[in-house]
């Protein structure tokens, strides 16, 4: 399992790790409407799956802004998701303040289903840990990235190459 700390503390990460070359798992977590939405749901795209602790802090915020950045650059054939355990109505505000209109903003509240199925809920917090995973149109781990460090910035370039190496 992907060692991770939190505020330098070590955490307790609860699910399968995912490794580039693994049939992406699904999972259901919910929109900012409280409708189902799931990997299949994507299907036939490029996914790049940004997953925060809370859009509510400094470096959750700045890589969803990142990412919504990068978008346009990505093209059609790419799906950008956040996924963090924040309430919908909440992610929904933050993105109506944050002008995010690129990165569809999920919440993994209800069920933890992509926590577990991806490896990054963190047991004592009940919140996701950082990571990023880049999975190709037919439904492969094509790049992966536990940051090691929950506070820190993910590697943004090699995400973006990722993709863009699919593309």
């Amino acid at each position: 399992m992907a060692q991770v700390t939190f505020k330098n503390g070590p955490v307790t990460l609860v699910g399968n790790e995912v490794k580039v070359g693994d049939q992406a798992p699904n999972f259901t977590v919910l929109a900012n409407d409280l409708s189902p939405v799931t990997l299949k749901d994507s299907e036939g795209k490029i996914r790049l799956i940004s997953v925060v602790p809370s859009l509510d802090t400094g470096v959750c915020d700045a890589q969803t802004r990142r990412f919504n950045e990068e978008a346009a650059s990505l093209g059609d054939n790419v799906a950008i998701y956040t996924v963090s355990v924040d309430l919908p109505f909440a992610q929904k505000r933050w993105c109506g303040a944050a002008g995010i209109d690129a990165v569809q903003t999920v919440s993994d509240h209800r069920d933890l289903s992509f926590g577990e199925a991806y490896g990054v809920y963190i047991q004592e917090l009940r919140l996701l840990t950082r990571a990023v995973f880049v999975v190709d149109a037919n439904d492969k781990v094509a790049y992966v990235e536990y940051v090691s460090e929950a506070t820190n910035h993910p590697n943004y370039e090699a995400a973006i190459a990722a993709v863009k190496a699919l593309a």
